[in-house]
């Protein structure tokens, strides 16, 4: 486009095209520095667009978590799980909030579950040892007494 075309007007044919926002960078920028809430209402936006992307309803949990928010947290990660079985990190991530609940033996599952096919990368072995120690310790207590 000429100087001349941008001062007196574009070519009639030329449409301008609406610029779609990244919400989920946006919402992972706000969740790193510490806006949570605003994280939140960028991946509400990023799932309108995206609705059957089960990363953005993991990073929805993860900060529902960090809001004091775990039933919605427990609720987006199984809604996560639900399009995608293979998401060990919602594995992990609902199967703590379980234990804090006191669904032990669905807490459980997802342990196992993530244990099945472990993460790969620099931090993996932590979380997996985490992961063995919390099953070990759920297999070692005793068993709620039942009726």
């Amino acid at each position: 486009m000429t100087i001349w075309q941008r001062l007196f007007g574009k070519d009639k044919t030329e449409t301008l095209q609406p610029q779609r926002l990244d919400y989920l960078n946006e919402g992972l920028a706000l969740e790193r520095q510490g806006d949570y809430e605003a994280a939140l209402t960028s991946y509400r936006l990023a799932f309108r667009d995206n609705p059957s992307d089960s990363r953005i309803l993991l990073n929805m949990a993860i900060a529902f978590t960090k809001t004091g928010q775990p039933e919605e947290a427990i609720r987006h990660y199984k809604r996560a799980l639900e399009l995608d079985d293979n998401l060990g990190g919602a594995h992990y991530g609902v199967a703590f909030l379980l234990l804090k609940r006191g669904d032990v033996q669905q807490a459980a599952e997802h342990l196992r579950a993530f244990l099945a096919r472990p993460p790969k990368g620099p931090d993996a072995e932590r979380w997996i040892r985490h992961a063995e120690t919390a099953l070990r310790d759920i297999a070692s207590s005793p068993a709620p007494e039942t009726l």
